[in-house]
Parts: C-alpha cells; structure tokens; sequence
C-alpha cells in the first residue's frame, strides 16, 4: 500500500509505515501525477482534493487532518465510493490559544480591560464553542450566532445584528458558499459598516468568510478598528495592503499546535485504521517526544499578569514579525514564504499541555487569584 502525505503532517511516517510505503510531499503542489498511484491520500487545508486530482487514481480512501472540509469535493468523493475522514475538533484549542494571546496583546497594547467587554462568536462549533467557555472564564459576556445551530432548535443564540455591536467579532464558522446558511463574504461592507468604534475583529477561519476587499476599504476609512488575521483570502499571495492595515497579521498558523497537527494526524491514523478494520497499535501519548515537553516556573516570572503567562507559551508577536519581514518581497517570493513560515513553524504546545511549577516544584498552592487565572486560561491547575 502506498500512503502520499501531507509534509506539514508529525510523525506521519511513524504512524503509517506499519500500513505500508509513507511517501510526504509538499501539500499545496500535489499534482495527479504525484497520486496516481497511491492507494491513501492525506492532507491539509492547502490541497484541493476533487476530480482534477484523483481520476484515474487508485486512491480508495481520502483524509484531511484538519476541521474544515471546503477543500475537498466530498460529492465526487461520495460517487467514486473513496472513503473521506476529517479531523473535527484537532485543533481547537490551538486556535482558541491563538484568540487568547491576541486579545490580551491587544488589551496590553491599548491599555484596557478584557473583563466586562462583550464578544461575538460567529460559529458555536468546535472551536467556537471553546472560545466562548475560555472567554467567559476570563470574565467577557459571550453571545454567539450560529444559524445552523439555531434552526436546530438551540436556544440563546442572537443574529448577526447583535454580533456586529459586540467590543469582539471573532470569526470561526467554515466556509460554505451556497446553501441555506453561505458563510462566503459573511463579514461583507455592510457588517463591516455596523462595527462600532473601537472594535476588534478576528478571523481564524477561513479567509473569505471575510471581503478582505471591504475590509482593506474600511480600514483604509477608520483607523479606530483592531483586526487579527490569521485567514486570508488568496493564499498564499495576501493582500499586503490589507497585512500592512491589520493590527496582528500571521500566515494561517492559528491551529498549528505541535498538539493540534499530531491530534490531527492521529485522529486520520485511527480512521484508516477502521477502514482497513484494523485495530490501532500505538497510543497517542507515547507519541510525544519528551523534546516536546514544556515546562512554566512560575517563579522566574515576574510580573505575572495574563499576557506574561500566555507569553511564556506562546508570544503571537513573534508570528506577527516573522510574517510582516516577508511582504516587502516580489510576489513569488513572499508567496513561497507563507508556505515555508508554516512548514518551518516552531513547536507551539497548547496551554493545556504545559507543566506548571513553581521553583522546580510542582505548584500545588498557589494563591487563590493566580491558579484561577491560570485556570481561565486554560493551563492544567487543580482546583
């Protein structure tokens, strides 16, 4: 059997090669020639998987080890009777980590509180709906629109009215560009127009759920909004006049946890392996290198406020510089970029993952106000 992956997918071969040849490529220049014959194609979000791809392949079974499934014509995979499997959920709490880091950076640099503000989620899915409980732990009124979930009968969801007067817009529905709920262009010059002063938009989605051609004009009329792109439309060549207006500007990392990809791949490990009807042999923790393991001595930081925590773990900024140093670039170059940042991306472990300590020691008592806040962010404190 011969498996064609994704390069950007952990641990694949050490996953895989029980099942036969592992062979990685470059995901976004995959070509029909590359899988024509290969009887398993993994992926991410940066392949288009759909008849141009795969006809006349002997590819039986299809995975995308991400959350969203846009990228791939799941009608024709359903009429050639070839298997699909997605990774619902891999990595929600990296992009729910990614939100966080970027509204405390955004709340230190302009010098107000998180606490009392009202955020708007757009999208109660996986990641969504964890959003929603780390932003209400952290002390914001939440509402939330999902017009599918409302048509389910959900109570307690609002329109995109009431998103559009929220202090935060954070965007996490995927795209969908027909049918009864399109999420193409939801964030339109309209919505756009209705934001109110001072508010903070965020889109770790996909990037045309978004007109990143309205946003750019609107930016380009108020200078009171903070916007976070994460999702672009175009990708990998962005709009550098839209990156240079943002706020905080990163190339589509947002999931990419070293937890979430490896949780990613895992999850396509065990569906091959139900397809196969095999019975999985390896454990997902005994997958983690201990090069992997991330440690937080809360006794070498100081001040110790949200951000410097968060900070210790992930510092967004540093996506922020490293993706800004490439847009001054010709468009081929600033292109291959974007895919080399993400290929190259540093291990980022989720905030549930890291251990915390206190002078070496574990830190089982910390004072009431520090381990709650920890909580709220999400780190492993007991309590």
């Amino acid at each position: 059997m011969k498996i064609l992956v994704d390069e950007n997918m952990p641990l694949a071969r050490e996953l895989f090669a029980s099942f036969g040849e592992v062979l990685a490529r470059p995901g976004r220049s995959l070509t029909a020639d590359d899988v024509h014959d290969a009887d398993v194609l993994l992926v991410r979000s940066v392949t288009r998987v759909d008849e141009a791809l795969l006809a006349g392949s002997r590819v039986r079974f299809v995975g995308t080890a991400t959350i969203g499934t846009d990228h791939v014509d799941l009608d024709w995979l359903r009429a050639q009777g070839i298997a699909f499997a997605s990774a619902p959920g891999c990595n929600a709490m990296s992009v729910v980590d990614y939100v966080s880091s970027a509204l405390l950076e955004l709340a230190d640099r302009h010098d107000f509180a998180l606490a009392g503000r009202r955020a708007g989620i757009v999208g109660l899915g996986n990641v969504g709906s964890r959003l929603q409980r780390r932003l209400q732990a952290l002390g914001l009124e939440v509402l939330a629109c999902d017009p599918p979930l409302a048509d389910a009968g959900h109570t307690g969801l609002v329109d995109m009215d009431a998103i559009a007067g929220c202090d935060i817009v954070s965007f996490h529905t995927p795209l969908l560009r027909h049918g009864a709920h399109p999420s193409f262009h939801l964030a339109d010059a309209a919505l756009l127009a209705r934001l109110k002063p001072g508010a903070i938009l965020l889109n770790t989605s996909r990037g045309a759920v978004v007109d990143n051609a309205a946003l750019l004009s609107a930016l380009e009329r108020r200078d009171d909004l903070h916007v976070v792109l994460d999702v672009w439309e175009g990708e990998p060549l962005v709009d550098r006049r839209l990156a240079a207006r943002v706020e905080l500007a990163t190339p589509h990392i947002a999931g990419y946890s070293y937890d979430g990809k490896l949780r990613g791949t895992w999850m396509l490990y065990e569906a091959l392996c139900a397809f196969l009807d095999q019975p999985p042999t390896m454990t997902l923790a005994s997958l983690v290198p201990d090069s992997a393991r991330r440690v937080l001595d809360l006794a070498q930081l100081a001040p110790r406020r949200a951000l410097d925590l968060v900070y210790a773990t992930y510092r967004i900024t540093d996506d922020d510089t490293a993706f800004r140093a490439t847009l001054d670039q010709t468009d081929d170059i600033r292109a291959a970029a974007f895919d080399r940042l993400r290929k190259q991306y540093p291990l980022r472990r989720e905030f549930a993952t890291v251990e915390i300590v206190h002078g070496g020691l574990p830190a089982t008592r910390l004072p009431v106000g520090e381990a709650a806040m920890l909580r709220a962010l999400g780190f492993p404190v007991a309590g």
